[in-house]
């Protein structure tokens, strides 16, 4: 049966009223790594509780496309109480602290975080080669770790953002998403600042069920 759900946009609170909406349990796995079925490469598996919550991002994105930051930013908190390892969740957050609230240290945090989630799984297999930044499964995680790069500069702190550029690198040496011209860049004038868009929602052979 599925759990009742509440509108986060109905009061201001960040919990909804006389507990109409249940806590959601906590993730009991980690994320992983796999080939990439009938492909080339490798792909981030993401637990159970991150495909639960598709429908719940689906409503965060209409929330951020009508501008609704507040219930937003309340959706995607509560989310990660159950599923702390939702890196789009994390992603989301990031985008919402530098872009809407100009926050940088704390879109670093956001940031960080789904960054250092991805990092953490490929570490656990030893970091196998290459990882499709373009791939559905790995994207947030390339995201998170460009607005982590970002933000590492803004804050005076150009050398680390160059090491997660360079690790990025690492991942997919294809570099699809144009990030070497990063590296000449943290060494001299700031970066402009990265709208992160999020990737269209599409799904691919090999993609984690």
């Amino acid at each position: 049966m599925p759990r009742k759900r509440r509108d986060p946009r109905s009061n201001s609170g960040n919990r909804p009223p006389n507990g109409s909406r249940r806590r959601p349990p906590s993730n009991k796995t980690a994320i992983d790594v796999s080939r990439i079925a009938g492909g080339h490469g490798w792909m981030l598996v993401h637990p159970p509780c991150v495909r639960e919550r598709s429908e719940d991002l689906e409503e965060v994105r209409k929330m951020l496309a009508a501008e609704e930051h507040d219930a937003a930013r309340d959706e995607l908190r509560w989310l990660l109480e159950g599923c702390s390892e939702l890196i789009e969740a994390h992603f989301l957050l990031g985008k919402l602290a530098v872009e809407v609230d100009g926050d940088i240290p704390l879109g670093r945090g956001h940031f960080g975080i789904g960054y250092q989630l991805g990092v953490r799984a490929r570490q656990r297999r030893g970091e196998p080669l290459p990882m499709p930044a373009l791939h559905p499964a790995n994207r947030f995680f390339f995201d998170a770790g460009r607005g982590l790069a970002w933000c590492l500069n803004e804050l005076g702190k150009g050398e680390m953002a160059a090491e997660v550029v360079a690790y990025l690198l690492g991942c997919d040496p294809a570099d699809p998403l144009r990030l070497r011209g990063w590296i000449d860049e943290l060494q001299a004038d700031p970066l402009p600042l990265v709208t992160l868009e999020a990737p269209p929602r599409r799904s691919e052979p090999g993609d984690a069920q």
